[in-house]
């Protein structure tokens, strides 16, 4: 799936939700909700990073990490859907910040990448 076909399919599923939110609450949930939901998601994570690590072993592991990822990615995805942010660009644009600080850093010190 490409990336502008994960993002389409993050706000289609956000947008059920908000029709959800709006039957159930009468209105969707805000910017800070979800990122509230957003920090739900990523203990779950840091929990199944621990089972990875010996310290919290399930049956379902595997598979409960790649959906516990997935399902903060879509968080990350709404998020900067919420806030007007292409995300594909900024992703683009701080690799390559980050390569350059690294080949930089690797020049300090004499290591090649």
């Amino acid at each position: 799936m490409e990336f502008q076909e994960m993002q389409a399919e993050a706000r289609a599923v956000r947008d059920a939700y908000a029709a959800r939110e709006i039957a159930q609450y009468g209105r969707s949930w805000s910017h800070e909700e979800l990122m509230l939901g957003f920090l739900g998601d990523v203990g779950d994570l840091a929990k199944l990073v621990q089972g990875k690590a010996g310290v919290r072993p399930r049956a379902d592991l595997d598979e409960a990490l790649a959906h516990e990822l997935a399902d903060c990615l879509w968080s990350v995805m709404s998020l900067a859907d919420a806030y007007g942010v292409d995300l594909q660009s900024a992703f683009g644009r701080t690799m390559a910040e980050l390569r350059t600080y690294l080949e930089g850093d690797a020049q300090s010190r004499n290591v090649s990448i």
